[in-house]
């Protein structure tokens, strides 16, 4: 028996897929911080600088969306005081990983995505700086001196349907054939 998938009806499977895991990662993530398992009271390493004064959290995100191809990140621990965390594609099931504070401070790490692996990801095996991607990613929304902000959550930060996900990579067809 042979069944045909377009590439859109993987990647909705794909996409359902995560949405089941996204509810078992933040059950897991809850339970290894109460039990004091894990512990995530301070920001993550990797400090890139501070979102220059006159910008705003709102033109941060349109331009890294627009520009660079940045989106939602929800299978990742939740750093305290963090107003975004978003995440860019890269090659080699590789994420350029970005979170703004509320008091305006950036950092962010490369590393391999969830999907890749995702306890590895969990316990933060392979991140690793990558401040230069960073600096370009952020053009003028990023200063190297401290620039104290009072930023706001999206109240959409953690949708899940907002996220961004691997494709499946297009081959020459429009389909792929799954033999069962």
């Amino acid at each position: 028996m042979t069944l045909c998938y377009t590439f859109s009806m993987l990647e909705e499977i794909n996409k359902k897929k995560w949405h089941r895991r996204y509810k078992i990662f933040m059950g897991i993530q809850k339970f290894l911080i109460k039990y004091r398992i894990v512990r995530n009271k301070t920001r993550q390493e990797y400090h890139i600088g501070w979102l220059a004064e006159g910008k705003t959290l709102e033109g941060l995100r349109m331009y890294l969306h627009r520009e660079w191809g940045f989106g939602n990140h929800f299978v990742s621990w939740i750093d305290q005081a963090q107003v975004l965390n978003w995440r860019k594609l890269a090659e080699d099931n590789d994420q350029y990983h970005i979170r703004v504070f509320h008091d305006g401070e950036i950092r962010g790490h490369l590393e391999p995505t969830p999907e890749s692996g995702l306890l590895s990801h969990m316990f933060k095996k392979g991140m690793r700086e990558a401040q230069d991607e960073f600096i370009e990613f952020l053009g003028d929304f990023v200063v190297q001196d401290q620039v104290i902000s009072d930023l706001k959550i999206d109240p959409d930060a953690y949708n899940p349907d907002a996220e961004i996900s691997p494709r499946i990579q297009k081959e020459k067809k429009s389909e792929l054939k799954i033999e069962i």
